[in-house]
This record gives C-alpha cells, structure tokens and sequence, in this order.
C-alpha cells in the first residue's frame, strides 16, 4: 500500500455536517417568495458547488436562468445563512478523533471548499482551531482559482504540504470532489457518510470508499 503523508478534505458532508442549516437557509428563501420547501434528502443533492449553484438548483425551473433574479436570491440565501450557520452545524461522529490522530502521526491537513471563504473559515475555526492546517481554503474564484473539480487549489495545496501529489489523499462525500482528486492526480477516498452517499462515489471512481472516519486510519 502506498504511503501518504497529506490529507486534503472537503468541508460540508465531509468534515461537518452543515446540512440543516443549509436546508433552513433554503427555505428561508424559498419562504420570501412562497414557494414550496425543500426537504434534506433535496437538499443534500443540491449542495457541493458554491451557495450560487446551491440556489439555482432549488429555485422553480422558470427562474434558474434569470441571472439577475438569481443575484437577488443569493443574497436573501446570503442573509439567512449568516443568522444561523452555526446553529446546528455538528462535526461527524469520529472526525475529532481521527484529526487528533493524523496530528499525533504527523500527517499534514488542509481543507478545500466550494463554500464562501468567509464561511469556510470561520467553520474550521469554530470547531477545529485546535489542529494545524495546512490551509483552509474555500471559494476563492475573485482570486482567480477556479472551483473544484478544478484541480488547482488542489495542487496548490500539495506543494504547501512539500510533498507530491502521490503522496497525497483527496477525501470527500461527492461526485465533484472525486473529480478534483482525480484532476490533481491523487488517490481518492470518498466518505458515505456523506450527503451524496457510496453509489456516487463509487460510479465516479473512488479509489475507497469509507463508512466510518476511523477507517481512514487504515490508509495512514
């Protein structure tokens, strides 16, 4: 088996699990114009790809392609997301414990998010300030680095790390971050705890697929 010393992790559905608020903040929207709620399991498909793609998907289909409404409705998102992000946010079963133990191994950790940088950051802070990223990287497209599956701040990242992309782990819950992996050339772990589950991990080509966040220890 080979050895890797780095681990980039997705955020949402990944590390945290953030798909209550998320949900809430939807329908916070969807309220304003007095259209029909989503539920969870819509909402876990429509998440992955940036607040701006997450409500394109949950606006009626007459809509998803008027931009300027779509501004407006991304911000009212903006607004309702910012009162309550924190609010039943939890990190998944297992995930403090493993982090203690990849720092105790010695191995190097970075997250890579789609989400809003502000909102990656102060996520990662909140619950794990304790342990030394590497980086904490979300949407940063002002920057000019795309978004996943982009494999850019991917690679980025390995070359902060020192170390190559062969030594690298790419772990997240969704069809975009197995792409992302396989774009920089790294092994891949999808975690089906997630919101997309082991079906869409293993159709794109994960190279394992995990139930549990101590299983990743089996790979370190």
């Amino acid at each position: 088996m080979k050895t890797y010393k780095g681990i980039i992790f997705d955020l949402d559905g990944t590390l945290l699990d953030t798909i209550e608020d998320l949900r809430d903040s939807v329908n916070d929207v969807m309220k304003i114009y007095g259209w029909k709620e989503h539920d969870t399991k819509a909402c876990k498909q429509m998440v992955g790809n940036g607040f701006r793609k997450l409500i394109t998907r949950a606006l009626p289909e007459d809509k998803q392609k008027n931009e300027l409404f779509i501004d407006e409705a991304v911000n009212q998102f903006s607004k309702a997301y910012q009162k309550r992000y924190l609010n039943k946010t939890i990190p998944y079963e297992g995930i403090l414990k493993l982090l203690e133990t990849l720092e105790e191994k010695g191995i190097k950790i970075a997250v890579n998010s789609n989400k809003r940088g502000d909102y990656t950051s102060a996520l990662v802070n909140k619950y794990f300030s304790q342990f030394p990223w590497t980086a904490v990287y979300g949407e940063r497209e002002s920057e000019g680095i795309p978004k996943k599956p982009d494999p850019s701040a991917a690679l980025e990242i390995a070359d902060l790390m020192k170390l190559s992309k062969e030594e690298v782990l790419y772990i997240g819950d969704s069809k975009t971050d197995m792409q992302t992996g396989q774009n920089a050339g790294m092994d891949t772990i999808g975690v089906s705890w997630g919101f997309r589950g082991r079906k869409e991990l293993e159709e794109n080509h994960a190279s394992y697929v995990v139930d549990h966040p101590e299983d990743i220890l089996k790979f370190i």
